[in-house]
């Protein structure tokens, strides 16, 4: 049995190794390959089907059309076909609560390439749909069927309409203009509602039915995150770092659980009520009960905006932020292995401050046995250093991280030598409570998975209802009564309408119920928060800014803590650091640039050692 046991882990652990690391698809593990390979010849058999059925059955329409013109019809209906069926699965990997994602072991961030690939599938097919079309009338001259609008049948201005919204999305997608102008690619991706608008208009409700799961799931966890974006969150706290970082420490309720690696998405409606911007949560949710924290670089100019108006002279007393999530893994997985090696560059080192977090309070309450860590980093200048010192947060103490078998190899780049000056200290900021501030809760409560099946069966009820007394009071009588023919189009926004008032009307019941349950903890987590701290400047101030040694870990503690060496003027050698660790099983974990990334999956798909175990971490796309 214990042969057993272990040959399937090893043939699990095999499936999940990399396969292709350096190419356009990004890092791909042998399962994702295959089921990529299963899909495509789907699709593949699919649209051969369709085609062989429908050449079979070659009727000249028009009088002079010649047979390839025909075909070319055909042919360009069934590419619009087959676009259909990778649009079903096209909303899936973007539902971020969504309740399928967590049964197959992906994450919302883990499965965005898988949305990217998808996206891409449908994008050729429709343009190839849609140019077949375009062709076929300009060869038959009836180039005007352009410009028609059919209520009955399919019409072809929503159907261009959507397949323009959709390449603007697609153009402006292309990893050339995401990276260089994201808010370009952020913006013009919103146009998702024109797109399936038009779609439904193009093909009407009965065929539009074929996605409608998908874009109904979607529809209820984009105005669930909707409502919870409408809260304003208090920021509690700011430490900000000599290296142009700052930890947020966000109020959140006690009853919010999360696990290691969760992401939120955080907008200050003070610098851009349109930006959000996902980061990866650094506190414990066992930890840290009373507040959520995350890590900004100033790298771009919404996180600079946000530095200097936290680290100015003349900043505000009190700020609020609007958050959705957080959203993260149902489970520790990694935290299985008997060693973790985790990899980082620059500020893909804030996941990893999760981790260490994590183990810490395993440790300390359990005192249970932890993997051993290894913490590769590495970082340009010498002031990246001061990161580190939030490994634990304010009220943590440095013989909390001695439990733990950990030993951090870091790296500087761009100095040759440790600085001769003394390093700045890091300075903590203590912000007021406002009077409309609410903590970051679940929106559906503890019982997230409950709420979620009750918003979806009761909505699609309601819809099946409202859509039963339309057809016998007014769709029927029409048909049956009248020489009419009651309008597709007419019939496809009510349909629309009717799903879209019992999303909004459910779920809205659902919220303001948690909510009603939550005002009595939200406004005891106020009060708290509202008297006088014992670390003010005065008795009654509500806010200080005092240059300090973080008090629970100084650097010095650090290091004598942890097994911690550091190399300047030297990039890290992956490969020997890697290879030199020991055990049976070790988990490899990457997280910052793709280069990097994409060098610790080469050395673990390598073949060179059968116990690593590779997962890669990226918020980049």
């Amino acid at each position: 049995m214990v042969c057993d046991s272990f040959g399937n882990n090893h043939l699990l652990a095999l499936w999940r190794r990399p396969v292709l690391v350096k190419g356009p698809l990004g890092i791909v593990s042998a399962t994702e390959l295959a089921f990529s390979a299963m899909f495509m010849a789907l699709l593949i058999w699919s649209f051969s089907t369709y085609l062989y059925t429908g050449f079979s059955n070659i009727q000249l329409e028009k009088e002079g059309e010649q047979v390839w013109e025909a075909k070319l019809s055909s042919a360009a209906l069934r590419l619009g076909l087959v676009g259909s069926v990778c649009c079903a699965f096209l909303f899936f990997p973007v539902t971020r609560g969504s309740s399928i994602l967590p049964l197959i072991g992906l994450t919302s961030e883990g499965s965005i390439k898988y949305h990217i690939w998808l996206g891409h599938i449908v994008m050729i097919l429709f343009t190839a749909h849609g140019l077949c079309y375009i062709i076929y009338w300009a060869s038959t001259n009836q180039i005007s069927q352009m410009l028609t609008w059919d209520k009955i049948d399919v019409a072809n201005v929503p159907g261009e309409l959507a397949l323009l919204s959709g390449l603007v999305m697609w153009i402006t997608s292309l990893p050339s203009i995401r990276r260089k102008m994201f808010e370009i690619f952020y913006y013009t991706h919103h146009l998702y509602p024109l797109f399936l608008f038009f779609f439904l208009l193009h093909v009407h409700i009965s065929f539009f039915c074929l996605i409608l799961p998908g874009v109904y799931l979607f529809l209820i966890d984009r105005y669930l995150r909707f409502l919870q974006s409408r809260r304003k969150v208090p920021l509690v706290s700011a430490r900000i770092l000599p290296c142009q970082t700052i930890e947020l420490n966000l109020s959140k309720s006690p009853g919010l659980s999360y696990g290691p690696l969760s992401i939120v998405f955080i907008n200050v409606p003070s610098i851009s009520s349109l930006q959000w911007h996902p980061f990866t949560v650094s506190s414990n949710s066992n930890m840290d009960q009373d507040h959520l924290s995350v890590i900004v670089k100033a790298e771009g100019s919404w996180s600079q905006k946000l530095y200097q108006m936290i680290s100015s002279p003349s900043r505000v007393e009190c700020m609020h932020v609007s958050v959705e999530g957080p959203y993260g893994p149902t489970s520790a997985h990694f935290l299985s292995h008997e060693m973790l090696v985790m990899v980082s560059g620059g500020s893909g080192l804030t996941p990893f401050i999760s981790i260490i977090r994590e183990l810490i309070y395993r440790r300390t309450t359990s005192g249970g046995p932890s993997p051993r860590l290894l913490l590769i980093c590495a970082f340009k200048n010498s002031s990246d250093l001061s990161i580190l010192d939030l490994l634990l947060p304010i009220s943590g103490t440095n013989s909390a991280i001695s439990l733990l078998k950990l030993r951090i190899e870091a790296f500087i780049t761009r100095e040759k030598e440790p600085p001769t000056d003394a390093p700045k200290s890091l300075q903590t900021i203590w912000f007021s409570p406002g009077n409309s501030d609410e903590p970051i809760f679940a929106v559906l409560g503890p019982s997230s998975w409950l709420w979620l099946g009750i918003i979806i069966s009761t909505s699609f009820v309601m819809f099946l209802l409202l859509l039963g007394i339309l057809t016998h009071y007014y769709i029927h009588p029409i048909d049956h009564n009248t020489d009419m023919v009651y309008s597709n189009l007419s019939r496809s926004l009510l349909n629309m309408l009717f799903i879209c008032v019992s999303i909004f009307a459910t779920s809205s019941v659902v919220e303001l119920w948690n909510r009603k349950q939550r005002v009595m903890e939200a406004k005891q987590i106020q009060n708290m928060e509202m008297e006088p701290t014992p670390t003010s400047s005065s008795p009654g101030s509500w806010f200080y800014s005092a240059d300090r040694e973080l008090e629970s870990l100084p650097r010095e503690p650090l290091i004598e803590a942890t097994i911690t060496n550091v190399h300047y003027g030297a990039r890290p050698d992956l490969k020997k650091l890697i290879l030199e660790c020991q055990g049976s099983s070790i988990g490899v974990l990457a997280s910052g640039p793709r280069e990097m990334r994409h060098d610790v999956a080469t050395i673990c798909s390598s073949g060179l050692a059968h116990n690593l175990h590779f997962e890669s971490i990226s918020f980049s796309w």
